[in-house]
């Protein structure tokens, strides 16, 4: 009797066990772009460790005219970690204890997630662990943005078939933009926003546009600016759209779609105009179609935050596919 009743309780515990497991990898993780929780004591937040965590993951995003963070964070106390707070894609999980300890959990709580564990015996073991990791972690936190946000455009596609014929390229870009010019090595899209617009270029020049790798950025830049005049101007004369000069771009020499690329990211204005704004341009070193393929963002919204505008213009380039 008693080994009948032991046998009964341990298969109910191993069927609650695995509906648990199955509860938590179907769950579907929720909250905005780019916001993470950081679980920790408010002792810790309001010193060092907070500190840390605010100037790396909260330290200004690359490209933008003026400050904004690189994720919003959301702190919660230890006690706090259970509930709706365990839905986020991003978690930080941050607090003392008998070992030094880094550790990434994926899906943990919901899908798709990143639970990011941090113990520590002392503060400075605690604050050695994120100089070590938090470059990592931005990382990963970056990638899983990306991919949710083009998970979201996939819900509603616009008709890419032109775009496809004419360039040779599967691109994912939302509904909700339309042409604004098109050329034949040359498309230009946008969607109007409350306040501006956001839009995306794609074009194609010649492999030798970038002659030089030691001075990649001045290459893209004397490109970027021949597009301008040729295809985008404002309503008063010589109003060409350039890459703004007191601001030096960011470049930096990434893999897309498996090809070498450069990515650009800084702010352009309107020739003699008060409009500017970021772009991200993406060049594309395409040897079996002979050419640089362009896939460039840049948006116009000087009353709105615009961190999350340009991710989503970067979260549509980089689902770009080259069709053999």
């Amino acid at each position: 009797m008693n080994k009948t009743l032991f046998l009964f309780l341990f298969v109910s515990l191993s069927l609650i066990s695995c509906t648990n497991k199955n509860d938590n990898s179907s769950r579907k993780a929720t909250g905005k772009i780019n916001t993470i929780s950081v679980v920790i004591d408010d002792q810790l937040w309001h010193g060092e460790i907070g500190d840390s965590i605010r100037n790396k993951f909260a330290s200004p995003v690359i490209g933008l005219p003026h400050e904004e963070p690189l994720f919003t964070i959301n702190q919660y106390p230890i006690k706090l970690m259970e509930g709706f707070m365990t839905n986020g894609r991003t978690i930080i999980v941050i607090k003392k204890g008998e070992k030094n300890k880094f550790e990434i959990r994926k899906n943990q709580y919901a899908s798709p997630q990143n639970v990011f564990h941090i113990s520590g015996k002392t503060v400075p073991d605690i604050l050695e662990i994120l100089e070590k990791n938090a470059s990592k972690m931005i990382q990963i936190i970056k990638d899983t943005e990306i991919g949710e946000s083009q998970r979201i455009i996939s819900q509603s596609l616009f008709n890419a078939r032109v775009i496809k014929n004419q360039f040779h390229i599967d691109v994912k870009i939302p509904s909700r933009y339309g042409y604004a010019l098109r050329g034949n090595n040359f498309i230009w899209l946008k969607r109007e926003i409350i306040g501006g617009n956001t839009s995306l270029l794609i074009y194609q020049v010649p492999l030798s546009t970038i002659k030089n790798e030691t001075d990649v950025i001045s290459d893209i830049v004397r490109m970027r600016d021949s597009i301008g005049h040729l295809y985008i101007s404002g309503k008063e004369s010589n109003s060409a759209m350039i890459t703004e000069e007191g601001y030096a771009p960011y470049l930096l020499k990434i893999k897309l779609d498996g090809k070498k690329a450069y990515e650009t990211k800084g702010t352009c204005e309107l020739k003699n105009s008060f409009m500017s704004g970021p772009f991200v341009n993406y060049a594309i070193v395409d040897t079996a179609y002979n050419r640089i393929l362009v896939l460039e963002g840049f948006c116009y919204s000087p009353s709105k935050e615009q961190r999350d505008l340009m991710h989503e213009l970067e979260s549509i380039i980089k689902s770009v596919t080259v069709v053999k």
